[in-house]
Order: C-alpha cells, then sequence, then structure tokens
C-alpha cells in the first residue's frame, strides 16, 4: 500500500552548518538527498522514517576537487557528474563503471554517491570500487562553537559496521570521499551480474585491482605485489574479499594458485538467499569472477 505523505515532514535548512545544527538539535530526522532508495520506500509504503531532512539542495556537499595526490568528491556529487569526469575516468575507472551501473539516467542525475554508501545496501554498486581504491571518508557533525563544523576522518574500510549499520554517529553527515592518486600502474577489473543488464541489483558483483612485480626466479615471469578484491551481495556489507587477497599476495598466476584463491573466497563468503538469487549461485559466480580476472592477468 502506497504511503500517504500527508504522515511525513520535509524541512531543508538554507545552508551547510543550520542543516547539522537542525539534524543535532532533532535525532528523529533523516537526511536525505537524492532520495533514489527513500522514495522506493515511500511509494511502496515501507519508509518509517517520518521526519526527513533535505540536503540535496546544498552546493556546499556538491563538488570534486582535484589536486596531483587525490580526489575529493562531495557526498552529494551525482552518478553523472562522477560518469563525466575525465579524471575519475582515467584514474579510477572502476567507480566510473559503477556509477554508469547505478539505476537509469534519471537515477544517475538525481542519485549521488553519499547516498549510495550511507544507505549502506550490502547489494549497492559504488562500494567495491571505493573499497580497493582504499577510499578514506570525511564526516561532519555541528560543532560546539556556534556555526562552526566538526570533522572526523575514517577509513571507508571502517565505515559498515553490519547490515544497514555505519560509523556514522547521531548527528553526522558524510561530507566527502577522497582517493589517493596512486592506481596508475594497477591493472583493474570489474563485473556486475544482475537479471538485466540494466537498472538491476546486483545478484553479485566484483572490483579488483592487481600490480605485478617481477619474479626473481623466472625473469619471464611476474609476481603480485598487491592485490585488492571487494565485492557486493556477498556478504552482509560491502567488503573486500581479505582471505583471496592473502592466498594470491606474492605469488604467480597458475592454475594452482587460481584454485587456492576460489577456495579462500568460499571461506569469507556469506551470501544468502533472497528473491534476487540463491547463496549457492552468489557463492559460485563469485569465484567464477574472481578465475575470470586472474586469467585475464596471466595473459
Amino acid at each position: 500500500m502506497r504511503s500517504n505523505v500527508l504522515d511525513y515532514s520535509l524541512i531543508a535548512p538554507p545552508t551547510l552548518t543550520a542543516a547539522l545544527e537542525t539534524l543535532a538539535s532533532d535525532p528523529t530526522l533523516t537526511p536525505i538527498a537524492g532520495g533514489t532508495e527513500l522514495m522506493v520506500a515511500l511509494s511502496a509504503g515501507h519508509l518509517p522514517q517520518k521526519n526527513l531532512l533535505s540536503i540535496n539542495h546544498l552546493n556546499e556537499l556538491r563538488f570534486i576537487e582535484v589536486t596531483p595526490d587525490a580526489i575529493t568528491i562531495g557526498s552529494g556529487t551525482t552518478f553523472t557528474d562522477i560518469r563525466r569526469h575525465a579524471t575519475i575516468a582515467s584514474d579510477f575507472p572502476l567507480l566510473t563503471q559503477a556509477a554508469s551501473w547505478t539505476g537509469s539516467i534519471a537515477n544517475q542525475n538525481r542519485g549521488t554517491l553519499g547516498g549510495n554508501i550511507v544507505n549502506a545496501s550490502p547489494a549497492a554498486d559504488t562500494p567495491p570500487a571505493l573499497l580497493v581504491y582504499d577510499a578514506t571518508l570525511t564526516l561532519i557533525s555541528a560543532s560546539a562553537a556556534a556555526g562552526k563544523i566538526a570533522t572526523r576522518t575514517i577509513p571507508y574500510r571502517m565505515f559498515h559496521l553490519g547490515y544497514k549499520k555505519t560509523a556514522l554517529a547521531p548527528g553526522e553527515l558524510l561530507f566527502s570521499i577522497s582517493i589517493r592518486r596512486n592506481f596508475a600502474n594497477y591493472i583493474a577489473y570489474t563485473r556486475k551480474v544482475g537479471t538485466r543488464n540494466a537498472q538491476a541489483i546486483s545478484k553479485v558483483a566484483l572490483a579488483c585491482l592487481a600490480l605485478f612485480t617481477e619474479n626473481p626466479a623466472n625473469p619471464s615471469g611476474r609476481l603480485i605485489a598487491d592485490i585488492r578484491i571487494a565485492a557486493a551481495s556477498l556478504r552482509e556489507t560491502p567488503a573486500r574479499c581479505i582471505a583471496a587477497e592473502q592466498s594470491l599476495l606474492g605469488r604467480p598466476i597458475t592454475p594452482a594458485t587460481i584454485a587456492a584463491a576460489r577456495a579462500a573466497l568460499a571461506t569469507e563468503a556469506r551470501p544468502i538467499d533472497d528473491i534476487r538469487s540463491t547463496a549457492k549461485y552468489r557463492a559460485a559466480v563469485a569465484a567464477n569472477l574472481l578465475e575470470e580476472f586472474l586469467h585475464t592477468l596471466a595473459v
């Protein structure tokens, strides 16, 4: 049954500072940016949050700042902004690809990177890319000093605490996402498996990066110097696949190492059965995607 909009309230403070002060004074408020997730729940009659605080109009949250060492993306930046940004496309192609997967063009015009993170869905499109790029989050809240903003920074890998649970404290907003520009020599791979080619929530998705070094024992061969593997829809949160990474680190790509990586991934995968897929299918597909990635490295 569709929700009755008269049961809900929406306020839109004019500035970021005012929004933070309002949020600090009323913990029942739920921030809403693009609203692509909340509006679906509202239409279906499944939105329990009654008091909403709009931050979609705050230009302080919508920016992309590039420096020689890093890129910082405001939490209010849309997926269309990300898809169209030349530096993101060249330096962080996994993020560009993930942005292109997120819903329809209309969704991408309105949906935000910060919303995708804070919504904390284990099936979200951008978290695997952000995890392998080792992103850092800046969180903000109202300061004890009037008109000031307090900030704290945490690694993104520490943000998801459990299913739909995050490290955001009461009164905090996600301000920005920062990534170091040091992946030029990495080989990138990502795949999303869904019911359709577009506008589909992932059954399972993988994002991977690998860096090679020379093998002293075999000058014609290579060893994995660094490898990052992250998955969506494989655990209760988006997560790095640490066991699979450790099984490959410092080793060449051989049939034996590929088999070991598949086995390691199976030990840390905790998929579920739901309306989109089965746990067995998700585990099998994730292992196949990992093998596909490793075969591309062996070429």
